[in-house]
């Protein structure tokens, strides 16, 4: 099982739209997938929305258990925070969650 996050601009669940940045994103959607199939979804506001703390939410993903993250973006620094917490980093993604999921499982991105 593999438990991705999601950098997302609404609370829509698989429809929420990706966000351009990880760290200023007002939600995280989080889904669980195996085997091609999604296990759980859930989705949260991002604590630190308005607090810039580098190292925070890389430490708070790898507390929820996550092993990927996908965003539109984000800085070579944070993407190595994440890289020391165990954190595959899949950056340049568009679209709804869905659709990028998709992509993602499609192409083999969500091995770990």
């Amino acid at each position: 099982m593999v438990k991705v996050a999601f950098a997302a601009e609404d609370d829509k669940g698989v429809e929420s739209n990706i966000s351009a940045h990880f760290g200023r994103c007002p939600y995280y959607v989080y889904v669980e997938v195996e085997r091609g199939k999604i296990k759980s979804l859930e989705v949260k506001k991002n604590p630190f929305l308005n607090v810039h703390e580098p190292g925070a939410l890389p430490r708070l993903m790898a507390d929820e258990g996550v092993d990927v993250i996908v965003a539109g973006g984000m800085g070579p620094r944070a993407a190595n925070l994440f890289r020391t917490f165990g954190i595959k980093t899949i950056i340049g993604v568009r679209g709804t969650v869905e659709s990028a999921l998709r992509t993602l499982m499609e192409r083999g991105d969500l091995k770990i």
